[in-house]
């Protein structure tokens, strides 16, 4: 594993981890001074036209992190609920890390996986993902059974999406000795107040992706209404460069 991308994961002062489905948006973070990207599921599946959630946009992530290989900066490739074969694919790709991702499954067969992957392809920074809040009402006692036996099993970080109670993150960083990464929501803490509760890893999903849909309406409402465009855009030559 890099020690570099490893040690950006810092309690307290979180790495900011903006994720990304194509080179153009991750060439204008590492201009933005951002050292690591993940990739984002739902992002590279629906710009393919796949769905998300099924594993089925895998070979397209994969893809996409040996296009991503060369820019100046981490790379972490989310492969959905994983599988050795796709995390040393990543890895040989030029990742740094993958995501993989329990689904609320199994949590002995997940653990299982971590420790098969770290065995497959030991200098990659596994993230493994718990989705007590995600696909559930969210049991932070069953989220802190989950990251522990992920981190037994040799996870380098623990994952707990769609957590945003002050008093569970805090439960949750301190429970487990693994950086802990949350993703940014909404209605959720902020990164200042994310990093009081000791979280390590604030990862963006799929908002970024949302928000650059939400945008490109918004314009093409704007240019069939007449209406002022925003000024400050990348030029042409910015992104063709």
């Amino acid at each position: 594993m890099s020690d570099g991308f490893r040690e950006l994961h810092v309690p307290g002062r979180p790495l900011v981890l903006p994720n990304v489905w194509d080179v153009a948006g991750a060439r204008m973070l590492a201009a933005a001074g951002f050292a690591a990207v993940g990739t984002t599921s739902l992002g590279v599946a629906a710009s393919t036209g796949l769905p998300d959630g099924e594993d089925a946009s895998v070979d397209e992530t994969l893809r996409l992190v040996a296009r991503l290989a060369s820019l100046p900066l981490y790379v972490t490739a989310d492969i959905e609920r994983g599988s050795v074969a796709a995390a040393v694919a990543a890895a040989e790709a030029g990742a740094a890390g993958v995501n993989i991702e329990d689904a609320y499954g199994d949590a002995a067969e997940h653990a299982a996986l971590v420790r098969a992957v770290k065995a497959a392809a030991p200098a990659l920074f596994v993230n493994a993902r718990t989705d007590t809040h995600w696909l559930r009402a969210g049991d932070v006692n069953e989220a802190i059974r989950r990251v522990r036996l992920y981190r037994d099993a040799g996870a380098d970080g623990v994952f707990v999406p769609g957590v945003t109670d002050p008093r569970d993150i805090e439960r949750l960083a301190a429970a487990v000795d693994a950086p802990l990464n949350v993703l940014a929501m909404p209605s959720g803490p902020s990164v200042r107040e994310l990093a009081e509760f000791g979280v390590a890893r604030v990862s963006t999903g799929s908002l970024l992706f949302r928000a650059a849909l939400a945008a490109m309406a918004e314009t093409a409402a704007a240019v069939r209404l007449s209406e002022p465009l925003r000024a400050d855009l990348p030029s042409y030559q910015d992104v063709n460069g």
